[in-house]
């Protein structure tokens, strides 16, 4: 997910019902330069996956380049009518109707150590949210937990610890291949993180393997817009669980589901 920061103009990764039309056009976005968006991608220590907007992973800065040519270096920031899709060539990201009820993922046992029933209790309680709003279903396959890696293929995706600490967690879209799905949760997410949980930040992880869109790209008044490449499925929600609170967010606890998350979930997962 996140270290809370702020970061305009920086793009997600490669991100229903029936569409929600424009509602109101918010201001250009303005231009970012190549220099500048390469120059805001952190490389992880581990793995060596290029990661943009605080949470979302890219393989090589050459797939970074692709996304900015393609995206950023386009596309204007539009305001439109909280959850939004990641939208690409006309179809949205989403899991097809019999993976969705099936999203298996194992937990690394050997990476979180002593942590381990921490990481799995809060997998269960974000799933849990999702789960309980959307035709979707996470099955934590045990099996796999001592030898969950990225290469795992008895599982859709992993759940590891990592020791990089310029973000609580990240996460991945319903199009990355196996070894890009990966949850990985910082040290630094078991520390004093308050008012947020380790359930909230997976939350809004989660929020993302599901195809979901960070919520603030949809205003350039936010001052965290990332691209245009997201489908509305509600009107614009500012205290969405996928909305940064300091980009012109409203929710000051917790990360967790509103009306409106719960409206859009259906919408996509019926």
């Amino acid at each position: 997910m996140l270290k809370f920061r702020s970061f305009a103009l920086m793009a997600g990764v490669a991100l229903l019902g029936s569409a929600c039309g424009p509602e109101a056009s918010d201001t250009q976005a303005p231009t970012v330069s190549w220099e500048e968006f390469r120059a805001s991608a952190h490389q992880e220590a581990e793995g060596g996956k290029f990661i943009v907007d605080g949470d979302l992973a890219f393989d090589s800065m050459d797939d970074v380049k692709a996304f900015y040519d393609d995206n950023v270096a386009k596309e204007n920031g539009t305001s439109e009518g909280g959850l939004a899709v990641y939208y690409v060539g006309g179809a949205d990201v989403k899991w097809s109707s019999t993976q969705k009820g099936n999203l298996t993922y194992c937990v690394s046992s050997s990476s979180f150590g002593s942590r381990y029933s921490t990481v799995v209790n809060a997998m269960n309680s974000a799933t849990a949210a999702w789960e309980a709003t959307a035709s979707v279903n996470f099955v934590h396959s045990s099996s796999y937990d001592s030898s969950c890696t990225a290469s795992q293929t008895g599982v859709l995706f992993d759940v590891r610890q990592t020791s990089d600490t310029s973000y609580l967690a990240r996460a991945f879209f319903p199009n990355n291949a196996r070894s890009s799905r990966n949850v990985l949760i910082s040290t630094s997410a078991f520390g004093s993180i308050s008012p947020y949980t380790m359930a909230g930040i997976l939350r809004h992880e989660l929020g993302h393997t599901l195809g979901f869109r960070h919520e603030h790209t949809r205003s350039t008044s936010s001052g965290c817009y990332e691209d245009a490449q997201w489908r509305a499925l509600t009107t614009y929600d500012r205290a969405s669980v996928m909305h940064y609170p300091q980009c012109n967010g409203t929710n000051t606890g917790d990360l967790v589901l509103t009306s409106l998350d719960k409206s859009g979930a259906r919408a996509l997962y019926p």
